[in-house]
């Protein structure tokens, strides 16, 4: 979701799902979490968590135990039909050397019958259990996709792209996996004490004999969920890994392919690739020998009451028909323990997933809104009042491999200690409709204080008032209805320009058209093959760097923000069209207050006033011409451009010297003539020529 124009993130909220599945937000999550963590062993958890499918879709679930306990009593009800056939039909037709055809005939019907009522109950067990499969991941993919939105810039920075893509994705699948077989196993678990039933009515001595392996089906359970759990574990890690490899190989193309680091970049993703091939093959030799282990256990029950019951037999205590039936029922035992023996087996795993998607879903930071609302219309009223941030240690809640890597944060600092504060009690005030610009050096704290102007994040102490309201009193959806931000680094989706500047709003092409205009974007996007309807590609890679910066402020302008923030939002573009842009929003009869964060002495200059910051605290706040005069720092800063320019310029070929100088130069007011009257792509055309 791109943070360069205001995003109705408001709109995903629980609150306004329609569906009340979806609808559970962190606190009542936590409160299952807390259910299912206090269970101590892995089997015990797993249960647990197929107890939250239960509880979320009943319906599904018993229709899908109704068809699995239909197929089990048919299963059942065969092993007896079979029986009788073979003592009642089969026998006397050997001894007689004939068939009575009347019975074979309604013997046939009866089998037949059985098999489709097995039948019935298998569509039944298979349908219901994959729809509430799928059902399940669906509901928790948009649960946690929801806690991202809900989740501040701060929290997310600290989290690698790759492990979110996971935790959306393969944590999910592997928490529910073993959704699919569970029902069947609870359904066949009908058949088991069905089976059993029979079984001590036929011959209770044969019984006993095959019951000596349920102990060690329970053994073979308990060995392989210890020693398989920690395998999936890494399993889980690996495949977030793997996922951020490729994502940052994939982002970082233009780089990769210009520093020719493929075959390095093929070498890193092959790492981690193979690390996640060799866990997970350690994984699947310790299923592998759980499998055929659980598969044999039934067949040995089978071969003991096979010679058991041939000396009973031949004793004369025990007839052919009974030994077949109690040996078909030992085979029909297999099943239900296989079935058992599936949902054990993917239990470990659905642990793990479990646990690296709840620490999403209970994650702490997410922020909180009061019931305030923006009465006012018109240029909105900004004042900070000692505002103080410091940005959270990474390694109190991640790597220190995934620390956020924010101009703010004046560098890096060792792992555990405090970050050094980004900003310090600033204080100032913007007057309605002004342009006020925001200058320091690198690291100063510019971006940070951005993001508290859109509430990306909160400050630690202090607050930033919108028309003299807190903007943690105010509602969920006031701040983005208010405050528009573009950023430096323009993001656009891989759609239309109309796409990309409504966001899915309800507005006419004529509003768009006039927000291009403003973000002096109107005439290259009317040059475009198809106009508003031109696909920009991902990421924007058809238009150039200023470009994307044009249509992203345009994607703000629409919305008619009463706070406009430009986080040095036309850095790619032409100084002169960058003053043009200024200039044209300042004529705008006050539609906007705007806070722009400037490093060109032509931008600065344009501005009512300028806040200079120095270490995260403010330095000096006045007119460009009075801080000129009277903060050092501010002068030093400016002149060093000129500085840098004219050093540029001895060094330059001759003829370059005065264009790289008038790059910086100030720009007069009346001659832009307030942005109106000279278009961006003439301005474009005069610089070129």
């Amino acid at each position: 979701m791109p943070v360069d124009a205001a995003s109705p993130v408001d709109a995903a909220s629980p609150a306004g799902s329609a569906d009340p599945v979806d609808a559970v937000g962190p606190a009542g999550f936590a409160q299952a979490a807390s259910r299912v963590d206090a269970t101590g062993s892995v089997i015990g958890r797993g249960l647990r968590i197929l107890r939250l499918a239960v509880h979320e879709e009943p319906r599904l679930f018993a229709l899908s135990v109704f068809g699995s306990g239909l197929f089990g009593l048919a299963t059942v009800a065969s092993s007896y039909v079979l029986g009788e056939v073979t003592q009642r039909i089969v026998v006397p037709s050997l001894r007689d050397g004939h068939a009575a055809w009347a019975g074979v005939a309604g013997a046939a019907l009866l089998v037949f019958a059985v098999g489709a009522t097995r039948a019935v109950g298998m569509f039944f067990r298979r349908f219901a259990a994959g729809v509430l499969q799928y059902r399940m991941q669906a509901h928790y993919r948009r649960r946690v996709t929801r806690q991202y939105l809900r989740l501040p810039l701060a929290w997310h920075q600290r989290h690698s792209t790759g492990a979110l893509l996971s935790n959306a994705n393969a944590d999910v699948e592997a928490l529910w996996a073993p959704v699919a077989p569970f029902p069947f196993a609870v359904g066949v678990v009908l058949m088991l004490a069905a089976a059993v039933v029979l079984l001590v009515a036929t011959d209770p001595l044969l019984a006993a004999v095959g019951f000596v392996v349920f102990p060690l089906v329970g053994v073979l359970n308990y060995v392989y969920s210890r020693r398989v759990s920690p395998l999936f574990a890494r399993v889980q890690e690996l495949r977030a890994e793997v996922s951020g490899v490729a994502h940052e190989s994939f982002d970082g193309a233009l780089v990769v392919k210009t520093l020719g680091r493929e075959a390095d970049e093929t070498a890193r993703f092959r790492g981690s690739a193979e690390a996640l091939r060799d866990a997970m093959i350690r994984a699947g030799r310790v299923r592998g020998i759980f499998d055929p282990l659980m598969e044999a256990l039934p067949n040995l029950g089978v071969l003991a009451v096979l010679v058991v019951g041939a000396h009973r037999i031949s004793a004369g205590s025990l007839s052919v028909g009974d030994l077949v039936r109690v040996a078909y029922l030992f085979t029909l035992l297999a099943f239900p323990i296989r079935a058992i023996g599936w949902v054990i087996s993917e239990l470990p795993r659905s642990v793990v997933g479990w646990g690296r998607v709840s620490a999403v879903l209970t994650a702490s930071g997410e922020q909180t809104f009061g019931g305030a609302r923006l009465a006012a219309t018109g240029p909105a009223r900004l004042r900070l009042d000692g505002v103080s941030y410091r940005y959270p240690s990474p390694a109190s809640e991640a790597p220190a491999s995934e620390a956020p890597a924010s101009e703010a944060a004046g560098g890096g600092h060792a792992r555990g200690r405090p970050a050094p504060a980004a900003l310090t009690d600033v204080t100032f005030e913007a007057t309605p409709g002004k342009v006020i610009a925001i200058a320091g050096r690198t690291g100063a704290g510019k971006s940070t204080l951005v993001g508290l102007l859109a509430r990306l994040v909160d400050p630690d102490a202090g607050a930033v008032r919108l028309d003299g309201t807190d903007l943690r009193d105010l509602a969920a959806g006031e701040v983005t209805g208010a405050v528009a931000l573009v950023a430096q680094q323009a993001f656009l989706f891989d759609d239309t320009v109309r796409a990309n500047i409504t966001l899915g709003a309800d507005l006419s092409d004529d509003a768009v058209w006039d927000a291009l205009r403003r973000a002096q974007a109107d005439r290259f996007v009317a040059a475009l093959p198809d106009g508003l309807d031109t696909e920009v590609g991902e990421r924007g890679t058809t238009l150039s760097g200023g470009q994307r910066q044009r249509v992203a402020l345009a994607r703000a302008l629409v919305r008619k923000p009463r706070l406009l923030v430009l986080d040095d939002a036309t850095s790619s573009v032409d100084p002169r069209v960058e003053a043009s842009i200024l200039a044209r929003l300042r004529s705008d009869a006050g539609a906007s207050t705007v806070v722009v964060v400037a490093h060109r002495r032509a931008t600065i200059a344009l501005a009512d006033e300028v806040v200079y910051l120095e270490g995260g605290r403010v330095a000096a706040h006045g007119r460009h011409d009075e801080l000129l005069v009277g903060s050092p720092g501010y002068a030093d800063l400016l002149t060093a451009y000129e500085r840098a320019a004219a050093g540029a310029a001895g060094a330059a070929p001759a003829g370059t010297a005065d264009v790289a100088a008038d790059a910086d130069a100030d720009l007069d007011w009346d001659e832009l003539g307030g942005g109106g009257e000279l278009g961006g792509d003439e301005l474009d055309e005069g610089v070129l020529s």
